[in-house]
């Protein structure tokens, strides 16, 4: 009977206070849309970094026959193949730890299989190249890619190797950036939140004023304070959930056709997320929402109803 009757309150209260449970919703709408965008923006990054700090190496450029503005590079000619064994027992020995394998490519390796991937008419800046432009490296796969620096200090400025390159370096900018836009999208998203929740609240406490004289006689009558409040709780409820709702349908939307459909086809070398993320993190956004609209009826009413 009790049931009936909080659910038959909220029904009429649903439909007397629509402009209401509707600014409800879109507020909800706009906090978890800034929300969900926030932590999909956390997941590609947490993907592309799982992905590619696997692959990156960290490359030991052996110095080249001619000129070289590196004073290990002083003799002008490129390492000799002893020498390049040598450097490769150094590895072994002082780095065993930390490099987990070691990989040489010669010049004429690297110019067929990675630069005329990236310039397949051989021409960069305006030159047209040859393996013989190219130069001999060491490919380094770290046990751990965070220990660069220990692998650094051991090559650099020894003698045949001209540079120590991280490829960490050139993705980390990348991830500077990304890691900056979720920091903005996690304060606009907590700075909706705190409307949210004010905005939800006055709602909420409006619709009871509304209904003061039901609510008076529902105390006259004997009513607890929880069958009072719950069909207004319960209202807020209806709305965020809706509202959430709304939310995780814009974000797959989004990720469907600026993602999946867009960048993921043009830009291949990089793991993008997919609906998949989307719905994992959907049953969070949703009861996030839930609760966060209950709480905040809950705690206005309670004020409300004491005054």
């Amino acid at each position: 009977m009790r049931t009936r009757f909080i659910l038959s309150e909220t029904w009429m209260s649903l439909r007397q206070n629509l402009s209401m449970i509707f600014s409800v919703m879109l507020v909800t709408f706009i906090s978890f849309l800034f929300i969900g965008a926030s932590v999909l923006m956390q997941a590609q990054v947490t993907r592309a970094k799982g992905d590619w700090y696997d692959k990156v190496e960290v490359v030991a450029w052996l110095c080249p026959d001619g000129t070289s503005q590196a004073a290990s590079c002083a003799s002008g000619k490129a390492p000799t193949q002893s020498e390049i064994v040598q450097l490769q027992n150094v590895i072994h020995q002082e780095l065993g730890g930390v490099v987990a394998k070691t990989t040489y490519v010669s010049r004429a390796e690297f110019f067929k299989n990675t630069f005329l991937k990236q310039y397949p008419d051989g021409v960069y800046q305006g030159r047209t190249l040859t393996a013989a432009n190219m130069q001999d490296s060491l490919r380094l796969k770290l046990t751990d890619p965070t220990k660069y620096q220990v692998v650094s200090e051991v090559l650099k400025g020894r003698t045949g190797i001209e540079d120590v390159i991280d490829q960490r370096q050139i993705f980390d900018p990348v991830f500077n950036v990304l890691n900056k836009a979720t920091l903005v999208t996690v304060v606009l998203a907590a700075v909706m939140v705190v409307v949210a929740i004010l905005l939800t609240g006055t709602t909420i406490r409006m619709s009871a004023a509304s209904r003061k004289n039901e609510t008076e006689i529902m105390r006259y009558v004997g009513a607890s304070n929880w069958t009072i409040r719950l069909p207004f709780i319960l209202e807020g409820v209806f709305a965020a959930f809706f509202g959430s709702l709304f939310a995780v349908g814009t974000l797959s939307a989004i990720v469907s056709m600026f993602i999946t459909d867009g960048l993921a086809r043009t830009v291949q070398w990089m793991p993008f997320i997919n609906q998949g993320t989307v719905w994992l993190t959907a049953p969070a956004l949703i009861l996030g929402a839930m609760l966060l609209s209950g709480l905040a009826s809950g705690v206005s009413l309670r004020r409300y109803l004491k005054a």
